[in-house]
């Protein structure tokens, strides 16, 4: 063979490397309901409404949602399970969407689906033997050695004895039959397999050791999955890559380690807030988490606009009225929101409310200034040197007692012209008295009780006349304070 057409040849397999193993644009399932004797239809389930999504040759594509989103649905669809009401699905280059069933016969061996149901998947009326070699009987296949050898030898790859060839269903634990499902995907060495919850009826110490068991086929057998699941920290140990659906829809779809590090989605920034964190050390790296209001809308009515827009916080009038779409906001990343997280071209809209919200941000230090302002505290009021500030700093609720023995003392004050014998109450409004009489009238009337306001009015009578009926008038002062004792 020349140097030519060595390079082509190699040339020839990195361009089918290149291309996905499967292609799937605007795919659509919409379940029909029918009422009445006629039995006409009145509406539909949207249970998947327009996806589109790659899956390249040996990764792992995770799908991941809330129940009822559609990603059953979906797995179903791509496998021909389901026939699809529009959109197109490509498998290795091949349009297999409206196949009928002798010609997807050849596909079934290279497309195999793990059920979620690892006790309804298997008939209990066969023998594991039967089950697992059910593939050769339908393909008319005739493995190298015999069916019942390559059964045995399947059993022992998924970590089984090969002597339960002839026990049945019920003699067998949830996690054991799920790796009879995954012998029985793997019989005819498919290219790529589906796998629909795979470890959601299991317990948790079993679901690692079945992860940890695709993902070891994985390597050996060079397979692509589609593995479709709710339980977040599943989806981000085996994934590749990660698709977000919601109400049908795929709103995200990023790398995995992208994506639970700086989801872009509101949605998809509020499902990871929701994956629990169980080492006590590592919880205060979690984020807050966030609640998001009322309930899913129905898939047979959804939402115009964004679907997301009645729980979404960042919604706008936009998102109401106009459906974004599932666009490529940086290499290898998609998103489908009008307000991405962490986006660096924000849409106009959003602008508005970055700026309505920085601006509200800088007015509540200045209300605060305002607000601290008007409730400083007696020490600074008194030594600012007014009596207006030190009647302004008074507590608004104090008991009787103490407004009489305040009173008293500031009548103190009045009479008493000279330093001599000051008291603690007199040396505290020694400030107070380089201002006018008439201002302490006003403040006494402002503050003080009617009684009190009167014996401040004569005060201030008595400080216009000679100095003698100043200090008789500040006697008739002290008698109200004695009476109030």
């Amino acid at each position: 063979m020349s140097d030519t057409d060595t390079r082509a040849g190699t040339t020839a397999v990195t361009d089918t490397d290149d291309k996905p193993l499967l292609k799937v644009e605007g795919l659509v399932k919409h379940f029909p309901i029918k009422k009445g004797l006629l039995q006409r239809q009145t509406g539909a389930v949207k249970a998947v409404d327009g996806i589109d999504f790659e899956v390249r040759r040996g990764e792992t594509l995770g799908v991941v949602g809330e129940s009822g989103c559609g990603k059953s649905t979906m797995g179903r669809l791509i496998t021909r399970l389901l026939e699809p009401s529009g959109g197109k699905v490509e498998f290795d280059g091949t349009d297999i969407t409206h196949l009928d069933t002798g010609g997807m016969r050849p596909f079934r061996r290279d497309i195999q689906m793990i059920f979620q149901d690892p006790y309804g998947s298997l008939n209990p009326r066969h023998t594991i033997g039967s089950i697992v070699s059910a593939p050769f009987r339908l393909q008319n296949v005739e493995p190298e050695g015999g069916v019942k050898k390559e059964v045995q030898r399947l059993l022992e790859l998924v970590g089984l004895s090969p002597e339960h060839y002839n026990r049945y269903p019920h003699e067998f634990s949830g996690g054991q039959r799920q790796r009879i499902g995954i012998a029985r995907a793997l019989a005819l060495k498919p290219r790529m397999v589906v796998a629909d919850e795979p470890v959601s009826a299991l317990d948790v110490s079993i679901q690692a050791q079945v992860v940890n068991l695709m993902d070891d086929l994985q390597d050996e057998l060079g397979l692509t999955y589609v593995i479709i699941a709710h339980d977040l920290s599943v989806v981000r140990h085996v994934s590749d890559r990660i698709a977000v659906m919601y109400l049908g829809k795929i709103v995200e779809l990023a790398d995995g380690a992208e994506l639970y590090k700086a989801p872009m989605h509101p949605y998809t920034k509020a499902l990871l807030s929701a994956v629990p964190i169980p080492d006590p050390k590592r919880r205060h790296q979690k984020s807050e988490r966030i609640l998001l209001k009322g309930d899913v809308p129905s898939p047979i009515a959804p939402p115009s606009g964004c679907r997301f827009h009645t729980r979404c916080w960042k919604a706008t009038e936009i998102c109401k009225t106009t459906e974004p779409p599932l666009l490529e906001v940086r290499p290898g990343r998609q998103v489908a929101c009008h307000h991405p997280e962490n986006a660096e071209d924000q849409a106009p809209q959003d602008t508005v409310l970055l700026t309505a919200a920085k601006e509200a941000a800088e007015l509540v230090p200045e209300a605060s200034a305002t607000a601290s302002a008007k409730t400083e505290p007696a020490g600074t009021a008194e030594s600012s040197g007014t009596v207006e500030s030190v009647a302004q700093a008074e507590p608004v609720e104090k008991t009787e007692p103490v407004e009489k023995a305040e009173a008293a003392a500031k009548a103190k004050v009045a009479e008493k012209t000279e330093p001599v014998e000051k008291t603690e109450p007199a040396e505290k409004a020694e400030a107070a008295e380089k201002t006018e009489p008439v201002e302490k009238a006003k403040v006494a009337e402002k503050t003080e009780p009617v009684e009190k306001a009167e014996a401040a009015a004569k005060a201030e009578a008595a400080e216009k006349t000679e100095p003698a009926a100043k200090a008789e008038a500040a006697e008739k002062a002290e008698a109200p304070e004695s009476d109030g004792k």
